[in-house]
């Protein structure tokens, strides 16, 4: 069975900074693609980063501020989060067995696993 286990949220004031893991257990990361994507109620799911192999792409809405990471000995991916403003507060999932590509948007129906989603609340 594969789980997918993310943890690190938390609720933090506007600037601050967050780093938020993911480990998985029935699925290697290595050589599998993996992605980060977030939801706020009522709103549509966002993918925001993406990292197969060598490519890793952000979403415009966090590039420079968000960073995706891999220890493969671990098994465990992370999302380095700085300078968090309100309107990052969501719940953010990570997702692995997709497809990585420049056009996030597209990809969250790719992805065959996903965890539960931890939550990050910014205040102002």
């Amino acid at each position: 069975e594969v789980q997918l286990q993310a943890s690190g949220g938390g609720s933090v004031q506007s600037g601050g900074s967050l780093r938020l893991s993911c480990a998985a257990s029935g699925v290697t990361f290595a050589g599998n693609a993996i992605a980060w994507f977030r939801q706020v109620p009522d709103k549509a799911r966002e993918g925001i980063a993406c990292m197969n192999f060598g490519d890793v792409y952000y979403a415009d809405s966090v590039k420079g501020g968000f960073t995706v990471s891999r220890d493969n000995a671990k098994n465990t991916v992370y999302l380095q989060m700085t300078n968090l403003t309100p309107e990052d507060t969501a719940r953010y999932y990570c997702a692995t067995d997709g497809i990585c590509l420049p056009r996030l948007s597209i990809i969250g129906p790719q992805y065959n696993h996903w965890g539960r989603g931890t939550q990050v609340t910014v205040s102002s």
